[in-house]
């Protein structure tokens, strides 16, 4: 009858834990930003277009998705091939992979803390017993243990669970920042590129404008030679030439960085050769642009997706707290043999065994158990203003992309019109000038302007470019579309999750 009310007892324990429920708030995902549109005044359902390369208008489509390789869109198969490379082999992928890695390890590690501990034990030892006490002989004996033990907490109040659960939340945190690595990636390779090719552009231009200056300075000074201008224009045709020339250097250091800042974001040094050159004539300026609506934003940026994780842990700490202010009851037992001799140690008459129960209720320690519940809580709310901001930076990213690209194509626009202007008034001065109707100070200020409006519609083809990858960047780039089972740079997401989810 004995051992029948200890067995109902372990029983009635196991049952208890069984259908005990956590302690701690119970984790619900933010509710999404009310909010319907991304800017305070209306955008143009389209930009506005240009008569030049690049300045094609774009539409704003807001039932199109991201694509998970929006790159392509840019229509380059060198910058493909680019942002495969980095993809496969950039060195801070690898890293927040490998983070990722020792998170999942860990979340598998800590199911043990749901199953009974089970460890087999092996023992041989020597010992020598005094006979002072006794009134006998001092003797000299082996003994020999084997044994089996199993332990478990049992897990009452949720510690266990809700520390599960906090390691869960770290490994969706890793997961979500190789994506925002993958994201931020691609999109920093794309930007470079673009900034190489407007590098690219301005030097040619300049390099023209130095050429056309030389050419005019020639004729300058066989016009002073023939005494029909002053040596004053000649200087100043020398200062022109000199100050474009001045130029040049600063221009072909910021290509060189860029080039060094492309190698590095694949993984390769910047004197290996192999990367390819990139020219905005190669680059086509996407024309549809898919824009998430503003309820699902908070879904698709993986930056939001890893604050929410870092809030669940936060939100699964305080549990862990909690939990810790009640009792924790533990089950032991042991079974095994002890003997004198290795061969006796498996008899039927050496078995020893042992089976206990213990409870621990905390009573006194100080403040500390109240202490870190409290501060679990303000790690909480911490993580919970984290969040917020971080959904706030979201919106303004994406409020400014927008914003950006219809400003860049007004900017092309009005650029495009005064290089064409630039370009008419200098064939025209050129032209008199040569006649002796305009002075030299005429042509120069003239050629000074054209050159400065070819320079500039180079620079505002570009930003068009780079913002339209700033903008599939503020809008997640589509990451939720990959699948693993196709990429070579791990497994961030599992098969058949969704942005959406």
């Amino acid at each position: 009858m004995k051992a029948l009310s200890v067995r109902v007892s372990i029983a009635a324990i196991l049952a208890s834990s069984l259908a005990g429920c956590a302690v701690g708030p119970d984790f619900r995902a933010p509710a999404a930003p009310a909010a319907d549109t991304y800017t305070a005044t209306t955008l143009p359902v389209q930009t506005a277009a240009a008569p030049v390369d690049g300045g094609a208008a774009q539409r704003f489509d807001f039932r199109q998705d991201v694509s998970a390789q929006w790159w392509t869109l840019f229509r380059s198969p060198a910058l493909d091939a680019l942002v495969a490379r980095g993809l496969a082999d950039s060195p801070s992928l690898a890293a927040a992979r490998a983070a990722l890695a020792a998170a999942q390890e860990n979340l598998a590690a800590g199911d043990g803390l749901l199953y009974p501990g089970v460890d087999a034990g092996l023992q041989g030892e020597r010992q020598r017993i005094s006979g002072v006490s006794t009134g006998t002989a001092s003797r000299e004996f082996s003994l020999y243990n084997a044994s089996v033990k199993v332990s478990y907490g049992l897990d009452l109040f949720g510690s266990a669970r809700r520390q599960l659960e906090a390691l869960s939340a770290q490994a969706d945190y890793q997961r979500y920042l190789l994506e925002a690595a993958y994201l931020s990636l691609s999109a920093n390779i794309v930007t470079t590129a673009v900034q190489e090719a407007s590098l690219r552009g301005q030097i040619e231009a300049t390099r023209a404008v130095i050429a056309a200056d030389r050419r005019l300075s020639a004729v300058v000074e066989r016009q002073f030679e023939l005494g029909a201008v002053a040596r004053s224009a000649v200087l100043l045709q020398r200062s022109q030439l000199a100050a474009t020339r001045a130029t040049l250097p600063p221009l072909e250091k910021q290509l060189a960085f860029t080039r060094h800042a492309l190698a590095a974001l694949v993984g390769r040094l910047p004197g290996e050769a192999g990367a390819p050159e990139f020219r905005l004539d190669a680059l086509n300026l996407p024309t549809v642009l898919p824009v998430s609506l503003p309820s699902a934003l908070a879904r698709q940026r993986p930056d939001i997706r890893a604050a929410e994780a870092l809030l669940h842990q936060a939100s699964a700490g305080v549990g862990v707290a909690t939990a810790n202010l009640y009792p924790q009851v533990t089950l032991s037992a042991a079974y095994g043999s002890e003997a004198l001799t290795t061969g006796a140690l498996f008899g039927a008459n050496n078995v020893v065994w042992n089976l206990g129960a213990g409870a621990l209720q905390p009573l006194f320690h100080g403040g500390e158990l109240s202490a870190k519940r409290r501060a679990a809580l303000a790690t909480l709310d911490q993580a919970a203003g984290q969040y917020r901001q971080t959904v706030v930076n979201a919106f303004q990213n994406v409020a400014d992309s927008l914003r950006a690209l219809a400003d860049d194509a007004q900017t092309l626009e009005a650029q495009a019109q005064f290089s064409a202007a630039a370009r008419d008034s200098l064939d025209l001065a050129q032209q008199q000038f040569s006649l002796g109707a305009v002075s030299y100070l005429t042509l120069a200020a003239a050629q000074r302007d054209e050159a400065q409006a070819r320079i500039n519609l180079i620079k505002a083809r570009a930003a068009r470019y780079a913002d339209t990858a700033a903008l599939f960047q503020a809008l997640g780039g589509g990451w939720w579309h990959r699948d693993p089972a196709s990429e070579k740079d791990g497994e961030p997401v599992p098969h058949g999750e969704s942005a959406h989810d």
